[in-house]
């Protein structure tokens, strides 16, 4: 696994770059295909370090974000989470290419991440200011709405710092 680790608006010390270089080289179990690049992003909010890694495979992205006091602890905690992740990843990718490993989980833990509900909803064209006012209201974490402006179906969703963020689909 190769490792591009920048600062955003931060100064990566050495001992830090190789904090998190090993730790996240411990990830490396997961991946069985050619070699990754780990983006590793370093910023501090509000005093505390922020941490954000993305880790391209095959058709998907992984992706955690984790902040703390330090910037030691903010490794560890994405670490973690990274490997929660890849788990997961690892045992649906199992279940999928091998039915009979499938029937044996089955027996053992109940399936989960089933489609348990479907909703449908009537989508007026409105900006993505009036989408966060209707999300603010229905006291949502996220809001599904189709932009005026583009004609497109866009996600709003509020972030851990308060701000919002706007999901838009690419033309391709």
């Amino acid at each position: 696994m190769e490792f591009s680790i920048r600062g955003k608006n931060v100064d990566v010390a050495p001992a830090l770059r190789q904090y998190a270089e090993k730790r996240l080289s411990k990830l490396e179990k997961y991946i069985r295909h050619d070699p990754v690049v780990c983006q590793v992003t370093f910023s501090t909010v509000r005093g505390r370090w922020v941490v954000e890694v993305t880790i391209p495979l095959n058709n998907m992205l992984m992706r955690a974000e984790e902040s703390a006091q330090d910037a030691f602890s903010s490794v560890d905690l994405v670490v973690e989470k990274l490997e929660r992740q890849l788990e997961k990843y690892k045992t649906r990718l199992l279940r999928r290419d091998k039915p009979e490993i499938k029937q044996e989980q089955g027996k053992q833990a109940p399936e989960t991440g089933r489609i348990v509900k479907v909703k449908r909803f009537a989508m007026k064209p409105m900006t993505p200011e009036e989408a966060a006012l209707q999300m603010e209201l229905l006291g949502h974490d996220f809001f599904v709405f189709s932009n005026c402006e583009t004609g497109l179906v866009n996600v709003i969703y509020k972030r851990k710092d308060g701000n919002f963020g706007l999901i838009e689909p690419e033309n391709m």
